[in-house]
């Protein structure tokens, strides 16, 4: 069965399907949809969204639906904009409440003649269950308004930086609203119209606290060089891997951080011939494992199509660090369920959990979880804070 949900909102249960509209739960089974909402948390659904990549209704709109999306897509604006006038929290309401009902069967079925085209015309992504996963769980992120304070950050916001970023805040919405599909690699990106917290200046971190007790986070030592090693097939260090590289690759010269600017110097400049690097981690064997020439085709089982010489090995391991690091989240996030303790939000290589001193407990099984990947152990920095401007390192 093709339907589609009338609102992505968990408390505003409504579908639209066989010309119909119907408010209740979407009975369970396996359908096809769209996109994701969070009632159909408890069903096993395709989505067409993840189908086609990402792409929007109007990327795929096949050429003879495209008059008919255009006038409707242009009418769903001028809604909008009406909405926005009489000032109506959208996210206090069921928008199928407060749109026309004509105008719902029309979107609704112009949306599952789009999600049929998809269907018909692309292939089911191998990653496909993995991405409802992440989908699913930065839904729940979203879900989550940040608990922002200026004070810590005040004297700071004097600066043209400053001011800059408390007028920002003044006009997004505190959330961290994730986009699966923002880079090629796979790498999140952040809505522009929510908290900024890919790109958040260190300076205003101070402005985050936790609703709960502790700021918690997790964050894989030098992951991308971790990676690069165990796609090489050499196992994972205990220790720091830059403290590593001095001394096992570089036969101990210069210090950490020479050894930390040589590897990165050599790994993302594919004209690099850095002959102790290249003895010990093997870039031609990587890329030729995992790249055909022309496509790209990861561990995690992720697509990325079109990719040259140039760009591929890196393609290859930022893509497999992110889905590592977000694959870890999943499981977290799945972990934490049923207690007050939660996944706060994500920066890259790292999981920032929202901890209950009461639960403080877990610390220790979140900890097994991140360092335990399908690459072995990975070394796990972990550091605390009352706000996200003062966490220090912690011990374990």
């Amino acid at each position: 069965m093709l339907f589609q949900t009338l609102d992505n909102k968990g408390a505003c249960v409504g579908y639209y399907t066989d010309n119909e509209l119907v408010y209740r739960q979407v009975p369970k089974g396996n359908h096809k949809t769209w996109y994701y909402s969070p009632s159909l948390r408890e069903h096993e659904v395709e989505y067409a969204r993840i189908y086609c990549g990402g792409k929007t209704l109007g990327d795929v709109c096949p050429e003879n639906l495209k008059p008919a999306w255009e006038r409707i897509a242009k009418r769903s604006v001028a809604f909008l904009k009406a909405f926005k006038s009489a000032k109506l929290n959208l996210n206090e309401v069921c928008i199928y409440d407060i749109l026309p009902e004509f105008f719902l069967y029309e979107f609704c079925d112009i949306k599952t003649e789009i999600s049929k085209h998809v269907f018909a015309n692309f292939t089911r992504p191998k990653n496909h269950n993995f991405l409802v996963n992440l989908i699913k769980m930065v839904s729940d992120i979203k879900l989550q308004e940040l608990n922002i304070d200026i004070d810590p950050i005040k004297s700071k916001l004097v600066s043209v930086a400053g001011k800059n970023f408390s007028h920002k805040l003044q006009n997004i919405k505190h959330v961290c609203d994730y986009n699966p599909f923002g880079t090629v690699t796979g790498r999140l990106t952040t809505e522009p119209d929510t908290f900024p917290i890919l790109t958040l200046n260190k300076d205003f971190r101070g402005c985050l606290r936790p609703h709960n007790d502790w700021f918690i986070e997790l964050d894989y030592n030098a992951a991308e060089i971790r990676t690069l090693l165990a796609l090489s097939g050499l196992p994972q260090p205990r220790e720091d891997i830059h403290e590593w590289n001095r001394k096992h690759v570089y036969g101990g010269a210069g210090t950490r951080d020479d050894a930390k600017k040589r590897i990165f110097a050599w790994l993302y400049n594919p004209k690099s011939d850095d002959q102790f690097s290249n003895r010990t981690y093997d870039k031609e064997v990587v890329k030729n494992k995992y790249w055909n020439g022309q496509n790209i085709m990861t561990e995690f089982n992720r697509e990325i199509k079109g990719v040259d010489n140039h760009h591929a090995l890196n393609y290859i391991i930022q893509s497999t660090t992110s889905d590592l690091v977000l694959s870890k989240a999943i499981e977290i996030h799945n972990r934490l369920r049923g207690l007050e303790s939660r996944i706060a939000f994500m920066m890259h290589d790292s999981i920032v959990i929202d901890l209950k001193n009461s639960e403080r407990e877990i610390i220790m099984d979140l900890m097994k979880i991140f360092t335990d990947t399908r690459f072995g152990k990975y070394k796990v920095n972990i550091s605390a804070g009352k706000n996200f401007g003062e966490m220090k390192g912690m011990n374990l």
